[in-house]
């Protein structure tokens, strides 16, 4: 479907941008052909535009641990600080923002 190397892109988990570059890339969706991977269609409109995404330490889009067996998924002082976090299920999900919001807990 694609000749190439997929452009940058942010991964489909969850990104961040100011209305103004949401504006452009209503605009810049409009003339790039669609194509079936949403996240790539966005790295396409984004390169059209001159824009290149960035990482930031506060998505994780693979989760916090790549092993989805691991503790440290599971440990909410790993969760505080981060703005986006994928492969959590929606009732663990749900449960680690009640566990994150509890100002009980004791991070060190």
């Amino acid at each position: 479907l694609y000749d190439g190397p997929y452009p940058p892109y942010a991964g489909g988990g969850g990104f961040l941008m100011a209305s103004p570059l949401a504006e452009r890339l209503f605009l810049a969706s409009e003339r790039i052909p669609l194509f079936p991977i949403d996240d790539v269609f966005l790295g396409m409109c984004l390169r059209s535009l001159g824009v290149e995404p960035e990482p930031h330490l506060g998505f994780r889009t693979f989760g916090i641990s790549r092993r989805r067996g691991s503790a440290m998924n599971r440990d909410p002082c790993l969760y505080r600080s981060l703005l986006m976090v994928h492969r959590l299920e929606p009732d663990a999900l749900l449960a680690m923002w009640d566990l994150v919001q509890d100002d009980r807990i004791v991070c060190a």
